[in-house]
């Protein structure tokens, strides 16, 4: 018996991850958050946050790396150390973007169905 399968829809392609997904997907993370939230109180080296968060210092630095990448923190070498701070530039534009969303949602219409 010959059956013919529908024609196949063309998948959509995938957006590519704005600076803004890619600055939430880093901060989505509950551990990533804690950092964050740790380094909104003080600049911190790895050995702080290890003690303060109960995590593993290498899980720790990768989520710095995380972090870093994404542009929330920097970091400052001092003697041996690396202190690491946030970067309020990058979270006040985050800030703004997310405001700017909710002010378009209050003024958003409804849009008829087919």
């Amino acid at each position: 018996m010959n059956t013919l399968s529908p024609p196949r829809r063309p998948r959509a392609p995938v957006p590519t991850p704005t600076p803004d997904a890619t600055l939430l997907r880093a901060l989505a993370d509950p551990t990533r958050l804690a950092i964050v939230e740790r380094l909104a109180v003080e600049e911190c080296c790895v050995c702080h946050l290890v003690e303060d968060l109960h995590v593993a210092q290498p899980l720790v630095s990768h989520h710095l790396g995380v972090l870093r990448e994404a542009g929330v923190i920097e970091g400052e070498r001092f003697r041996y150390w690396t202190y690491y701070r946030l970067r309020p530039d990058v979270l006040g534009a985050l800030a703004d973007a997310v405001r700017a969303l909710a002010g378009a949602t209050a003024r958003a219409s409804r849009r008829p169905c087919c």
